[in-house]
């Protein structure tokens, strides 16, 4: 039984040199964006929107995409930016993929709800610069925004909503309603309504859905538990699903494979799931 909630969600207690972890994804984003600027393969931040944070920075591939990917960054909803993350979008692009990385108003300036709609904007405004099938993926609070964007109260449009092709959801939150029980909530505002409105796990799919469910065998159990729960829900109610535990993955460098063009995670991302691999 969890008696301490805001142990069960703080990850940096637990993972050696945690804070050291900001400083390397900012500088390896700069060196990312750096090279694919002057290749003229990087576009930033494209405004969708009117509030200071509603940008996203694009980044293309040599030749004509394939398709667009999104990242969605975390940070509990409060915290980080688009510019931590860039080079995460190393493994899809060198596979020929674009690929958007949004920002969002943070907490507690913007409700949940609020940033929902407004990463829907996002994918909206870039899907209609990139055609092609749209591949969705997030880490943490990211990793809830882009299962929410697959449920089926969706707030993207149809059209757009039609071309989601495959969704990974890496160290997800789905499941809100634990939150009220932690410190974090003074700054996210969540009540009881929202996290039921807003919570994936207790959404349905939009069909036909495939979505993988990944997090770090070495994360917090409560992150592990989030992760299988949507999965397992999901599979229920007809989509297409797999949770993965990653090997010798912690909360902070789960996500670490998607700069890697040859990673299993970027496979997996680039590649839906087929009736065979359930």
């Amino acid at each position: 039984m969890i008696t301490d909630w805001d142990d069960a969600y703080a990850n940096g207690d637990y993972i050696a040199e945690a804070a050291t972890y900001p400083a390397m994804w900012a500088e390896q984003s700069a060196k990312f964006r750096e090279e694919l600027l002057s290749n003229n393969r990087a576009e930033l931040d494209i405004a969708y929107g009117d509030a200071p944070r509603e940008k996203y920075d694009l980044f293309l591939p040599t030749g004509t995409p394939k398709g667009l990917v999104v990242f969605v960054h975390g940070g509990y909803w409060k915290a980080f930016d688009k510019a931590s993350w860039s080079h995460l979008a190393n493994g899809a692009v060198t596979k020929g993929w674009a690929v958007c990385l949004p920002s969002y108003t943070l907490a507690p300036e913007a409700r949940l709800s609020h940033i929902t709609r407004q990463v829907a904007a996002a994918i909206n405004h870039v899907a209609a610069r990139i055609s092609g099938p749209i591949h969705l993926t997030g880490h943490s609070a990211g990793g809830h925004l882009a299962s929410r964007m697959v449920s089926n109260s969706s707030p993207l449009s149809p059209s757009v909503l039609a071309r989601v092709e495959n969704t990974v959801s890496i160290s997800g939150l789905h499941d809100l309603r634990p939150l009220l029980k932690t410190s974090m909530n003074d700054v996210l505002g969540l009540d009881d309504d929202e996290t039921c409105v807003e919570s994936a796990a207790l959404l349905h799919p939009t069909m036909p859905c495939s979505i993988t469910c990944w997090v770090g065998a070495d994360e917090r159990p409560e992150f592990i538990r989030q992760n299988d729960l949507l999965a397992n829900i999901w599979t229920g109610l007809g989509a297409s699903t797999r949770a993965v535990h990653a090997p010798d993955k912690h909360h902070f460098n789960v996500i670490a494979d998607l700069a890697d063009p040859e990673s299993d995670l970027t496979a997996c991302l680039l590649t839906p799931i087929s009736a065979e691999d359930i």
